[in-house]
């Protein structure tokens, strides 16, 4: 699945074809993606104007004037390109080769931009795993939205807001901060490379850094910083582009070329004068790497 760096890299990529254009014709092409679209899907959405393209979380949201939310979510193969007539190819080299088939081509935006320039937003996905739904009333009421914790972005997640959400908690470090109730949007990724700049263990109980005194103080704070500079990294450079991951041109992310830890098993750790090296365990079904010489 791609993480929150990865989404909000197709969010800025898209964001200065869609924001402000109007929807002059919405194509879904099946009846379905991972759920069925929303009825009267493509008629609610043509002729809007796009004020506004967020993203919570992992989900990126679409803003039409005087018409519903959208939220979509790009599964674990959904990507999207901006075509013109002038440029119909999609540029870029790609770590797996992505199909060029219109079969899988299965939602088209239609767009008029406010100086009239004409493009077509494509959402293409071989797997379908992705979706795009339709959030009535408030969007934080969605069941896709609703109960998501703090972003890990800015400086709203600080030491003593990490401490209280993990105040108690007997589960492993690295599963607390994937609980997307606790922070939103934190993937497998770069909960590795944040325990890993901030030189803590997976394995160690996630309360541990929410006991009174100085050194829990320190190593929230610590851990603080670790996550929202490892997600702020990541977005400057782009995302990782791990397996199916392309940008909205259909380049790589290049983070992945700075991993500290993720999928370096068996390498050295690059902290200087550790002298450790890098060991993968499974927690909860998933790949964990860490350096047990510097992290504890």
């Amino acid at each position: 699945m791609p993480e929150l760096p990865e989404v909000e890299t197709v969010r800025r990529g898209l964001q200065p074809v869609l924001e402000g254009a109007r929807l002059a014709r919405v194509e879904a092409r099946r009846p379905d993606l991972r759920f069925p679209f929303p009825e009267r899907f493509s008629e609610r959405l043509t002729g809007r104007t796009i004020t506004a393209l967020g993203r919570r979380a992992k989900y990126l949201t679409m803003h039409v004037q005087d018409g519903p939310l959208l939220i979509c979510h790009l599964g674990m193969s959904g990507s999207f390109r901006i075509e013109t007539d002038d440029d119909s190819d999609t540029p870029g080299v790609f770590h797996h080769e992505r199909s060029k088939s219109t079969v899988h081509d299965h939602v088209v935006f239609h767009v008029i931009s406010a100086a009239g320039a004409l493009s077509r937003v494509i959402f293409n996905d071989p797997r379908r795993f992705g979706f795009m739904l339709f959030a009535e009333g408030s969007p934080e009421t969605h069941p896709m939205l609703a109960g998501l914790g703090v972003e890990p972005t800015g400086n709203t997640l600080d030491g003593v807001l990490l401490a209280s959400l993990l105040k108690g908690r007997r589960s492993p470090l690295k599963a607390a901060l994937l609980d997307q109730r606790l922070i939103a949007g934190l993937g497998n990724i770069y909960v590795s490379e944040a325990l890993w700049r901030a030189g803590l263990s997976p394995l160690r109980e996630a309360g541990t850094i929410a006991r009174p005194g100085k050194k829990a103080r320190e190593q929230s704070e610590r851990l603080a910083e670790a996550i929202r500079s490892v997600i702020s990294d990541a977005i400057a450079a782009g995302g990782s582009s791990l397996r199916d991951y392309v940008h909205t041109d259909g380049s790589l992310g290049y983070f992945q070329h700075s991993f500290a830890v993720y999928d370096r098993e068996g390498q050295p750790c690059p902290k200087p004068g550790c002298g450790g090296h890098i060991e993968r365990i499974v927690q909860s079904g998933r790949s964990t790497f860490y350096c047990r010489t510097c992290q504890s």
